[in-house]
């Protein structure tokens, strides 16, 4: 199945970069585009572009303090940073032309991987050795050390699993997305308006699910074990 041309092929032919590196650049620099505008035109009254991302950011503040609690606005940037890049990555892939990078495997574990190891990093660098205890369960007793032997082989396996269940879920969903537009678009033309705000849908929610996920996972390392 080979869908339309892209807009930023003639990059990939030209220096044989992957195409969902070429729309990550263009994804960024769009991001960095938006984010100078904002700033060059700040005001106490917010309309228009500042108003948009003011209401972003608000949403992702209640986010990470009733996710992560006191230590929310520690790990805002890496949470919003994540949520917005996601989203206008998904975003990118309703353009015509265009491709979301989010649709690639490599781009998602690209996130994946830097949320499990600073979940982990920030688990160890606040509890310590004590860090241990999110993985052996509740029962702290030397007759009960095979069931805790379990338990920890089960957290392990559950923990470096993660990396791979948020970026194939992101994944699933965006490749699944882009394959669906292209059929109903293909089958109904007519109901082109629709079927772009399922995708809007889709694009919104999936970059929501990736960012709660890796804030809820840093919430549960930052915790205190007891």
């Amino acid at each position: 199945m080979h869908g339309p041309p892209l807009f930023l092929q003639f990059i990939t032919d030209a220096t044989g970069v992957p195409e969902y590196v070429v729309y990550s650049w263009a994804v960024i620099l769009f991001i960095l585009v938006v984010a100078l505008i904002v700033r060059s035109s700040l005001k106490l009254v917010p309309r228009g572009t500042q108003n948009l991302v003011e209401v972003i950011v608000e949403f992702l503040l209640d986010l990470v303090d009733t996710s992560i609690g006191h230590m929310g606005r520690y790990f805002f940037p890496l949470i919003a940073t994540i949520f917005i890049y996601i989203l206008v990555c998904n975003l990118f892939g309703l353009i015509p032309g265009f491709e979301a990078p989010t649709a690639n495997l490599n781009t998602n574990a690209a996130m994946a991987i830097p949320v499990f190891l600073a979940t982990h990093y920030y688990g160890f660098k606040l509890n310590k050795l004590g860090y241990i205890k999110h993985f052996v369960g509740p029962i702290r007793s030397v007759m009960a050390l095979p069931l805790m032997m379990l338990i920890f082989a089960i957290e392990v396996i559950g923990h470096i699993a993660r990396p791979l269940t948020l970026s194939v879920r992101l994944f699933g969903n965006m490749f699944a997305k882009h394959i669906l537009l292209a059929i109903l678009l293909s089958l109904a033309p007519f109901a082109v308006l629709p079927i772009y705000m399922l995708g809007l849908l889709v694009s919104v929610v999936q970059a929501l699910v990736f960012a709660l996920l890796a804030a809820l996972y840093l919430a549960g390392a930052v915790e205190e074990a007891h």
